[in-house]
């Protein structure tokens, strides 16, 4: 009885130390499952607003600008002198002597370029005179004898035939004195030949004249781009050919990249057969504020002939749309720019573009359609982004890029 007694409470103490364990690994349960839902929230909240103040890219940002653009079609073309003029020799069998010019000389019209060796003309010169002194002197001789022949005549003392013969002499005479005229007027000319003179302003182009060699009659000297003039013989197609008109104002550009304004002369009145392109050709204008002589060798300084060039025909003005060409992201052949929003994430915008042009700003891309002029769109850094990255807007270091008016 006294056992039984003494087991009684030993078995409801273990009870109770099994109830009260039950009920702790209960209650722990029920907090570690209360506090997981709150963690989990948390956590979520925190990647959310790291996600959000990350941006993907630091971005300048502009506005498209409405402005007159210029209308331009462009064409491809070679530089060449206006006109070439050729310097000869009139003297024969004369020795140079002195040369005063050299190629890429600039000269005036009427500067001295060559000089003959001139010994030869001068002996002839003076025997040339003297000729003509002594035919005068034959002529004074001969118009006295017919003076006193006419006085005569009538008297009888002379019979016909004498006073025939006396009034031959004198137109003989007088015949005689012409030709050495004529020959001495001969003999300057080949004496003013043995200077040969520029025959127009110009640069010399060509040198062909030797120190010392012995040239003939027509023998090339030197060539020689008159004025200084330069054109650019545009090649366009025939459509084309039909918007151009003389006095066409004209940019061409150099392949140093100095541009230069031009005018239209003469649009060539025929077509080439094969391919079937025509000839604009264009005046390459003098710089106004330049002091060479003569003005248009200016061109000469940026243009050569034979050169290769490019340039634009200023065709009008119309109203446009334009965005910096920094602003278009080009993928897949299309063009692309991105739009910020409020929230300063970007939106991936498809532009159907059209003209393109420079000034002092920048290069500019027209928009024909696909952007409004209110839009705000990336303008540094467009080509890293993606449709719905997050950007970070700072100010830009340069004014923004305006459409020339």
């Amino acid at each position: 009885m006294m056992k039984l007694i003494s087991r009684k409470p030993l078995s409801l103490s273990l009870a109770g130390m099994i109830a009260v364990g039950a009920g702790g690994i209960w209650l722990s349960a029920t907090s570690n499952a209360a506090d997981e839902p709150a963690k989990t929230d948390k956590t979520a909240s925190a990647s959310a607003s790291a996600a959000k103040v990350k941006p993907a890219l630091t971005v300048t940002t502009t506005k498209a600008s409405s402005g007159n653009l210029v209308i331009k079609l462009a064409a491809n073309g070679s530089v060449a002198a206006w006109q070439e003029a050729l310097i000869g020799s009139e003297a024969t069998g004369l020795r140079i002597q002195e040369l005063h010019a050299n190629i890429g000389d600039v000269v005036q019209h009427g500067q001295l370029l060559v000089s003959f060796a001139s010994e030869t003309v001068k002996a002839d010169l003076a025997l040339a005179q003297a000729s003509l002194a002594e035919a005068q002197a034959n002529l004074a001789d001969a118009a006295a004898n017919a003076e006193r022949t006419r006085a005569l005549q009538t008297s009888g003392a002379l019979s016909a035939q004498q006073v025939g013969q006396y009034l031959t002499a004198e137109q003989t005479a007088k015949a005689r004195v012409e030709s050495a005229k004529a020959s001495v007027e001969a003999q300057q000319l080949r004496m003013r030949h043995t200077r040969v003179l520029a025959p127009d302003s110009g640069i010399i182009t060509a040198r062909a004249a030797t120190l010392g060699s012995v040239v003939g009659n027509g023998a090339e000297l030197f060539r020689m781009i008159r004025q200084g003039r330069l054109e650019w013989r545009a090649e366009v197609t025939a459509s084309e050919m039909a918007r151009i008109v003389p006095g066409t104002e004209a940019v061409v550009t150099a392949p140093g990249g100095t541009q230069w304004k031009g005018k239209v002369r003469v649009v060539s009145p025929t077509v080439d057969a094969q391919t079937r392109m025509g000839l604009v050709y264009v005046d390459l204008l003098p710089d106004a504020s330049s002091t060479a002589k003569p003005p248009a060798a200016t061109a000469s300084l940026a243009f050569k002939p034979g050169m290769y060039a490019k340039g634009d025909f200023v065709m009008g003005s119309s109203q446009a749309l334009t965005i910096p060409q920094q602003a278009v992201v080009v993928r897949d052949g299309f063009s692309y720019a991105f739009r910020v929003n409020a929230d300063n994430r970007v939106t991936q915008i498809k532009l159907q573009t059209g003209r393109r042009v420079s000034n002092a700003q920048g290069d500019l891309v027209e928009v024909v359609s696909g952007l409004n002029a209110d839009s705000t769109i990336v303008s540094s850094g467009a080509g890293f982004l993606n449709d719905g990255d997050t950007v970070k807007v700072v100010a830009a270091t340069k004014p923004a890029i305006a459409a020339k008016n």
